[in-house]
């Protein structure tokens, strides 16, 4: 499908926690946007596949989970998005999920990104941690090699590696990205505060910059849309708890972000 024309979200929890979750949360998310007025895609992990311990929390599996999303999709009328690991999963994946989007500590994986762009769907390719926004312009490149349409692919950013267990983000990568691959981009306002391995067995987090940062990078005029993972009780969920927003807080930010964007652009959806 081709790029939203007016700024839109992805938004979910990491992972798939249970079938009965996930339909809560995509329940809650649809009341939410309804209100707001905003397109958007509901997002959630079938498989979590890149953990800090092997005892992490990883989901459901493919088969399970996309049955899941499956069912999102045709009670709620969703659209989904959800990540893929490994080459031979983007077909089957595509077959249910109107995005594929790649990790992005795979973003440089080329088999994984020409196997999910030759599938025709929509690409939502994280900039890794450890790239400058630059080097998303190659990532791209091979992205385009299986798919040539420009509107297919939208980048993100979710933060650069800052010592250990941190991450900072640069505002100026978001209109660097832009410019440099030509591609809307997606600001991560989640992955963003996460601390990476900070408590040994998972990650942290600094919640409370959520919306600080999502708000700047609205601010910056250079992004199209918002990835939030958010969960109605974060303090339960079984992955990322420390980085997520909770449901309750996400229609004020909302309105925050489509105020400042109304001031940036008047008149622009």
């Amino acid at each position: 499908m081709s790029q939203e024309s007016s700024f839109f979200c992805l938004v979910g929890p990491c992972v798939i926690e249970s079938r009965a979750a996930a339909l809560e949360c995509a329940s809650a998310l649809a009341a939410i946007f309804r209100a707001a007025g905003v397109p958007w895609y509901f997002k959630a992990s079938f498989d979590k596949a890149n953990r800090s311990a092997a005892s992490g929390f990883r989901g459901p599996g493919l088969e399970k989970g996309l049955a899941i999303l499956a069912e999102i999709k045709e009670t709620l009328g969703l659209r989904v998005v959800t990540d893929i690991h490994e080459p031979a999963q983007a077909a089957v994946v595509a077959d249910v999920a109107d995005v594929l989007q790649i990790p992005a500590l795979l973003c440089r994986q080329t088999d994984l990104v020409t196997a999910a762009a030759a599938t025709g769907r929509q690409l939502h390719i994280k900039k890794g941690q450890f790239l400058a926004p630059w080097d998303m312009a190659r990532v791209v490149e091979k992205a385009r090699v299986a798919a040539p349409v420009p509107d297919r692919i939208w980048v993100c950013e979710r933060g650069t590696t800052f010592g250990y267990n941190n991450l900072v983000v640069d505002m100026r990568s978001l209109p660097l990205m832009a410019r440099e691959t030509g591609c809307p981009v997606v600001y991560d306002a989640t992955h963003s505060v996460q601390l990476p391995g900070a408590h040994g067995n998972c990650s942290g987090g600094q919640p409370e910059f959520i919306a600080p940062l999502a708000r700047a990078a609205v601010a910056t005029g250079a992004v199209s849309g918002l990835f939030l993972e958010a969960h109605p009780r974060p303090e339960t969920a079984l992955c990322d708890a420390h980085a997520m927003l909770p449901l309750a807080e996400l229609p004020e930010l909302l309105r925050q972000c489509l105020a400042i964007r109304t001031a940036l652009h008047p008149g622009r959806p």
